[in-house]
């Protein structure tokens, strides 16, 4: 086997350990294969959405909208159950906002909360958006279904280790 066809990770591993790093190299490795499959999966999900002009991060927000009862929501909210920053919360409703997929409200009962609104184009956006990726990623994520339940049961662990609530 040539070098190109090795391995890239577990070639990393192997000079890891060489080089001294014996207590690190699993580590590197796990966490390194962890990036490399955050890029695969982010193809495949781009390659669904690119077409709609959504990110996973604005699709995540149109979601989330579409499943609140009344369909819009605090922005603080949004931030806290996405779990990102203020500021991405707020850059990704204004995108949605000039798509014309959501709108800003304030409150009817305390103006400085503003709402972020899903609109019928956003609904609409966002169910077409479930489909492809239900049918393209999420219904074969690319292992087989009893290691799905188990890569998300330790995926969870690190996510707890990191302060993230898991239940």
């Amino acid at each position: 086997m040539s070098a190109h066809e090795r391995d890239p990770i577990r070639e990393a591993h192997r000079q890891w350990v060489a080089h001294g790093w014996d207590d690190a190299a699993d580590g590197m490795a796990m966490v390194t294969s962890l990036v490399r499959a955050h890029q695969l999966l982010l193809e495949r999900i781009e390659a669904v959405l690119r077409p709609l002009d959504l990110t996973f991060a604005r699709y995540e927000v149109l979601r989330l909208l579409s499943f609140s009862s009344s369909g819009r929501m605090p922005m603080t909210r949004l931030g806290s159950l996405l779990q990102v920053h203020p500021t991405s919360v707020t850059s990704a409703v204004e995108r949605l906002v000039r798509q014309g997929f959501v709108e800003r409200q304030g409150r009817d009962d305390d103006r400085r909360v503003i709402l972020a609104a899903i609109t019928d184009e956003g609904r609409a956006v966002v169910e077409k958006a479930t489909d492809g990726l239900n049918g393209e990623v999420f219904a074969a994520p690319g292992v087989g279904p009893g290691q799905v339940a188990d890569l998300t049961r330790l995926l969870g662990a690190l996510r707890a280790s990191a302060g993230d609530r898991v239940e």
